[in-house]
């Protein structure tokens, strides 16, 4: 992209986790093709200032109340627009300065200012899988009606959308999500009962907010993946499955009706997906490290141990359910590893506080935008309970 085209301006929302971080980096290494035009964070106001001072966005927003102040008399001596709680995060996603957002904010939490980034039109680089999770058909058909591109910045996503240009008229026969299997690939029952947070957050190949290593270990992650892409790319639940590869080289594949697989390979890097999301359908330039074939003299499948690692089994099961299934398996899962990450309960808990909660909130089929805030609500509640947090 050269010089003479006006720069992209980059909403970023959740600025200081781990996929915040790494686009900031992407957009510092292209000054010429973007700009930040909106920083967001949850709590951690030393980083967003750091950020804020180095990147000079219009506006920016701290959801934690209690450090506005702060960050406010951090800002005085710009021009920067300071906002605060949780209602400026759409807000500032209602703005019309902005050309392309990134919804990096992790949990249920993305939900509403994503989906105002795309009643705006804007182009989102999504990389909160749970506002797909949560509310995928309410989220797809808004994007349809307001011409809402939505490019996947998880890898697996990412990988699946890059196979797919040029095939537009093939239909998909099945996607393939490949998944590391986590720090404890091929362990049984008896061994995770005594995992603790710290063994836990340790994930072989990525590098990853902590909310996200717990859901690569339990294999839930996958689970919400494969939620995920069922609405970006219009599938059956029968259409998409997981194979274990635990050089995470491949990213994923799709099969086609002729039987053929395209695969996208690379470097387990999050920069990557991050700079194709913000440059497409360009291919930007870089000098991340390159993969070298020969340090990886085989490439391993297998098949996920649902026995074991029996969060993946509820999100099929809530995945064939459909309805406020999903919405709620996501919120009992957000509290339960919220719960073992402040070492409340052990790792097996987290599934068995997904499943009762799974069993005891009411099954709603269709259920509106409302309906699903409600689920969620309910399911946190009901998860919390159990914990009795």
């Amino acid at each position: 992209m050269s010089s003479n085209h006006p720069k992209k301006k980059v909403a970023l929302f959740g600025s200081t986790g781990s996929i915040g971080t790494q686009a900031l980096e992407v957009i510092k290494s292209n000054p010429d093709i973007f700009e930040v035009e909106i920083l967001t964070a949850h709590t951690n106001e030393e980083l967003l200032i750091k950020q804020a001072l180095e990147f000079k966005p219009n506006a920016v927003v701290i959801v934690d109340e209690n450090k506005y102040e702060t960050l406010k008399s951090a800002l005085s001596s710009t021009d920067i627009k300071v906002f605060c709680g949780e209602a400026a995060l759409e807000e500032v996603a209602d703005f019309d300065t902005y050309d392309i957002m990134i919804a990096a904010i992790v949990g249920f939490a993305g939900l509403k200012p994503t989906l105002k980034g795309v009643e705006k039109g804007k182009i989102i680089a999504l990389a909160n899988k749970e506002t797909l999770v949560v509310a995928g058909d309410i989220v797809m058909q808004k994007a349809i009606e307001h011409k809402s591109p939505i490019i996947p910045v998880d890898s697996e996503h990412s990988a699946i959308f890059q196979c797919l240009i040029g095939e537009g008229r093939n239909p998909i026969e099945r996607i393939i999500l490949t998944a590391s299997g986590g720090p404890f690939l091929g362990k049984k029952p008896n061994f995770l009962v005594n995992v603790k947070r710290d063994h836990a957050l340790q994930h072989p190949n990525w590098s990853m907010g902590a909310k996200i290593s717990i859901d690569s270990a339990t294999l839930m992650n996958k689970g919400l993946e494969m939620i995920e892409a069922k609405w970006l790319f219009n599938l059956n639940y029968n259409q998409i499955e997981v194979v274990i590869h635990s050089q995470s080289v491949i990213h994923s594949m799709v099969q086609f009706e002729d039987g053929s697989i395209k695969a996208q390979m690379g470097y387990p890097d999050m920069k990557l997906p991050i700079q194709y999301a913000l440059g497409f359908p360009q291919r930007l330039k870089n000098d991340f490290p390159r993969f070298n074939f020969k340090k990886y003299p085989s490439l391993t499948f297998e098949e996920p141990d649902l026995r074991t690692f029996r969060n993946l089994g509820l999100a099929i099961e809530a995945m064939q359910k459909g309805g406020n299934a999903p919405c709620v398996l996501n919120a009992a899962n957000e509290i339960a590893v919220w719960a073992f990450l402040k070492n409340r309960i052990g790792f097996l808990d987290i599934t068995a506080v997904v499943e009762k909660t799974l069993e005891n909130i009411s099954f709603i089929s269709k259920p509106s935008l409302s309906e699903y805030y409600e689920s969620d609500g309910e399911a946190r509640n009901f998860a919390a309970s159990l914990i009795k947090l």
